[in-house]
């Protein structure tokens, strides 16, 4: 028998039970869509998450003071001593907190944090209009503001703020920049803040120290270097013996070692999450099995006919193998069509990139090719085995 013979007799077989099949396939379909539309979240997400941490930096250090004793924070110029470390090119030290901001008839409660000229730089931050904080503003104290794209709508609707007013806690400041729109990261949005000289935030604020400070190094290769001088330094400064970074008086995040690891806990979700998708290709498998056992069954008489009049025990095993791959590959593809038209839905209901491509689409269409082989293959062998005689007698 040909094998294009026998493709059409697998189709024509398949297409006598029409209901009966569209059910089989049904447990394949949803494994494939399922897999592929899985894999395609985790993947999404992974990227959505590498891109949030990586706009904050991989060559950054952050450094958080909890302090001991006594001494709870740093100074800006013991802060800023840090940047005289081998492979350091910037340091930023920053004071954060909240404060009312007013702007005519407008009030929103916003955080404002109090940084250097070199904040910029650091943060990879860029100006849509206006200048950013400058030396001469952190050493004379001048009451100067720079919005994030999100508070200056907030603020000011569609006006420019830049040579406006702004009210912190009831003190005038007036605004020189605004920041060019720049997404969220983990730690929240990077629109919603207003920047101010660190000298200005710490008498606005109340807050004589340091407690944030982020320091940049030359390569993401020169970070680990860096953060090993850095904890030493801080442990002379705290007095404490660390181990392995660990200290109850400050804690410095590797940047780099935060996007790996996040990246690493996504596609592990991923792969879970497409394990648990693959027990329903399994589950469809057996149910391919299951027919084909049946349609063995129901046509037994015809075995033995075709046996009878020269059928080889390879041609009847073909057909029946050849019709568990037919519906395992329309499966496949209808799997396959399916995930493509959810994704646009599961993205816009969960907020959550879907990225899809080609190489687990291919995968997933080849699994489900495997899952008709696999389970196809003990009907065919099942039909191509029963003797002509006894196939006729069948009734």
């Amino acid at each position: 028998m040909h094998f294009s013979q026998g493709v059409r007799m697998a189709w024509k077989s398949i297409l006598s039970n029409k209901m009966r099949t569209l059910l089989t396939m049904l447990g394949i379909v949803i494994g494939v869509s399922s897999v592929i539309t899985l894999v395609a979240m985790g993947r999404g997400s992974s990227a959505q998450v590498k891109e949030q941490m990586s706009s904050l930096g991989t060559n950054l250090l952050s450094v958080t003071i909890t302090g001991r004793g006594a001494v709870t924070t740093l100074s800006v110029d013991e802060a800023e001593a840090f940047g005289t470390i081998d492979g350091v090119i910037g340091v930023s030290p920053v004071v954060s907190g909240n404060v009312s901001a007013k702007y005519a008839t407008t009030n929103q409660n916003v955080a404002v944090e109090g940084v250097t000229a070199s904040y910029e730089t650091v943060r990879e931050y860029a100006m849509q209009s206006g200048r950013f904080i400058s030396s001469i503003d952190v050493e004379y104290l001048q009451k100067v503001a720079v919005l994030g794209s999100t508070t200056a709508t907030d603020l000011f609707g569609t006006d420019d703020p830049v040579g406006q007013s702004v009210s912190l806690n009831g003190i005038r400041y007036k605004v020189v920049g605004l920041l060019a729109e720049k997404g969220s990261s983990l730690g929240g949005s990077n629109d919603e803040k207003i920047l101010i000289p660190i000298s200005a935030a710490q008498r606005l604020l109340q807050s004589k120290g340091v407690r944030s400070v982020y320091i940049q190094a030359e390569s993401e290769e020169q970070l680990d270097l860096v953060q090993a001088y850095v904890e030493n330094d801080l442990a002379k400064k705290f007095r404490e013996t660390t181990t392995n970074g660990s200290s109850s008086s400050y804690r410095v995040f590797n940047q780099a070692d935060l996007v790996d690891t996040v990246a690493s806990v996504s596609s592990t979700l991923a792969v879970t999450l497409s394990g648990i998708a693959c027990i329903s290709l399994l589950v469809g498998g057996i149910g391919v099995m299951n027919i084909m056992l049946v349609s063995v069954t129901e046509r037994t008489r015809e075995i033995g006919i075709r046996k009878s009049v020269g059928a080889k025990r390879r041609d009847i095993m073909l057909q029946f193998l050849l019709e568990a791959l037919v519906i395992s590959g329309w499966s496949g593809a209808f799997g396959v069509g399916i995930s493509y038209a959810i994704g646009p839905i599961v993205e816009s209901a969960t907020g959550t990139p879907i990225l899809m491509s080609w190489d687990i689409i291919l995968l997933s269409f080849a699994f489900s090719f495997s899952i008709g082989i696999i389970f196809g293959i003990f009907p065919a062998s099942k039909a191509s085995r029963l003797k002509p005689v006894d196939a006729l007698r069948y009734d």
